[in-house]
């Protein structure tokens, strides 16, 4: 089985609504997957812009995510218990920033990669940022899916 990654908010390739925009409301979209390896111990998400203007921006890295789960729901972030573990963005939040595409340009497309990992946490630190959380995660990657969405500001 295939690992694979949805969003119920917006279809691959397809926007991204504006309430999951930094100008929006900044929710977390909802994403649900299913196909995880049988050896999966965790999961670690990372949401990138390829278009942006001074290359690939990171709007949110999550790691530690439980094995047993299949989905994130919309604004995750407020999830009080066994939390997953939020890292730095490039906006210097540890949390989710929707897109936020300079005015003017073409449509930007979001990248939600989801990757099952061969351990139970990933132990980089917080200080690290997304881009040392996922260079850990690719090391302990047994499958990888992705969904995009395009988003544009007006």
């Amino acid at each position: 089985m295939t690992l694979t990654l949805i969003s119920k908010a917006f279809a691959q390739d397809q926007p991204i609504p504006k309430k999951y925009a930094r100008a929006g409301e900044n929710l977390f979209p909802p994403l649900a997957w299913s196909g995880a390896p049988d050896q999966t111990r965790s999961f670690a998400l990372v949401v990138e812009d390829p278009d942006a203007p001074r290359g690939t921006f990171r709007h949110c890295g999550i790691a530690n995510i439980p094995a047993q789960w299949t989905t994130l729901a919309e604004s995750v972030d407020t999830a009080p218990e066994q939390a997953p573990r939020f890292y730095k963005n490039d906006f210097g939040n540890a949390r989710y920033d929707g897109p936020q595409p300079p005015a003017g340009d073409r449509p930007h497309y979001y990248i939600f990669r989801l990757a099952a990992l061969d351990v139970p946490k990933l132990l980089t630190p917080d200080a690290a940022g997304i881009r040392a959380m996922w260079a850990e995660a690719k090391k302990h990657a047994l499958a990888e899916a992705t969904v995009t969405g395009t988003y544009q500001t007006q």
